[in-house]
């Protein structure tokens, strides 16, 4: 698919949920960032691994042949290792890095899968997320559910699969996720994903506000449909926010809007906020706001000369020492010998935290008694 491709898979989380967003984003450029440049490096990595044999570890200090800006560190080479490794474990016929053509379902769509697996009757698509920033879960993913419709059309011809393997591994976040659909249930529903790729294409497509589909929207900070979702959040639901009732006097219909809308009010206003800055940062002006210098910290002008002096003067005292934290010792020795210092690290239970229900992890049961 190409660079501005309308339907992509990588974006059909978006797209699937939320029509409207296809037309929104016209003409809006994409943003490139410092975390995707890392994640292409990551996957050029494991690609070459997978193709070549050895190990990651072999290509530590080294750049890249196709990514002159990234020198393979360790942190890099170990969360890599643990996609090839898995995907290594497969087994079967394996191919990578490849193009897939789904576009019987998604018009012009095709993409690159990052590893595909036949094994048997089953079909395994594997997806490297080297990002740390959100966890992202294999279950009704669509895009490997895409890409696993384009391969089981290129497939068809040479193998029975019967079954769908989907892995999401995140190895930064200690994650891997499977989840696996019948090649019979996938193709359902590719039937209803066509479906909604046309309402996409269609010049008045409903747009859908909702967390999963505005949090990468490119559109998201002048979508009056946000806008709208977010006025009824704050004052349609609290009837007159300027009376700042009292949370407790609230009912239990008011709380759980707040709470299921927070998360996506809060980003259309960060998204809101960005928007605005960037135009002042390019000269463009905006009507009662702008741009005033941050708050900023001292620091040496030379930090070796300033070594020296402040040695002569306070001998040892002019430095201070702190225990390295576990992960930054398991970073610093490397992911082998990091099993070495295992009995040394306790980890306590997490402060409680509060999510929806379809969370995927078991709630805590916790009583008054467990605060004293």
């Amino acid at each position: 698919m190409t660079a501005h491709a309308k339907l992509s898979a990588s974006g059909s989380a978006r797209w699937l949920a939320c029509p409207g967003s296809v037309k929104a984003e016209e003409g809006l450029a994409d943003k490139s960032s410092m975390a995707a440049a890392e994640g292409t490096a990551a996957h050029e990595l494991g690609e070459l691994v997978l193709m070549q044999g050895g190990n990651c570890s072999d290509w530590l200090g080294k750049m890249l042949p196709d990514n002159n800006e990234w020198e393979v560190t360790h942190e890099m080479a170990d969360a890599v290792q643990v996609y090839v490794d898995y995907v290594r474990n497969l087994g079967g016929e394996q191919s990578y890095e490849i193009r897939v053509d789904f576009s019987d379902w998604i018009p012009e769509g095709f993409g690159t899968c990052d590893a595909l697996a036949v094994n048997g009757d089953t079909l395994y698509v594997t997806d490297l997320k080297y990002g740390k920033g959100v966890k992202v879960y294999a279950e009704q993913n669509s895009q490997g559910m895409l890409y696993a419709l384009g391969a089981l059309n290129e497939y068809e011809l040479v193998y029975q699969i019967k079954r769908v393997v989907i892995t999401i591994v995140q190895p930064r976040l200690d994650h891997i996720d499977e989840w696996e659909i019948s090649a019979d249930e996938l193709l359902k529903w590719g039937e209803w994903a066509s479906q909604r790729a046309d309402m996409c294409l269609e010049p008045d497509a409903e747009r859908v506000p909702g967390e999963k589909q505005c949090q990468w929207c490119k559109a998201q900070a002048k979508c009056p449909e946000q806008k709208a979702y977010a006025e009824r959040i704050l004052l349609v639901e609290f009837d007159d926010i300027s009376e700042q009732k009292p949370v407790n006097t609230l009912s239990d219909e008011q709380l759980r809007a707040a709470l299921e809308g927070k998360k996506l009010v809060l980003s259309w206003l960060d998204a809101v906020e960005k928007h605005v800055t960037e135009r002042l940062t390019s000269g463009e002006g905006f009507p009662g706001f702008k741009l005033v210098a941050g708050r900023s910290v001292r620091q040496w002008q030379d930090e070796d000369k300033a070594a020296v002096d402040l040695t002569e003067r306070l001998g040892e005292d002019a430095y201070t020492r702190k225990l390295l934290s576990p992960a930054q010792a398991e970073k610093a020795l490397g992911k082998a010998k990091a099993k070495e210092i295992a009995e040394l690290i306790v980890k306590g239970e997490g402060k409680p935290t509060l999510v929806p229900e379809s969370d995927k992890r078991p709630a805590v049961n916790i009583t008054a008694n467990d605060f004293d």
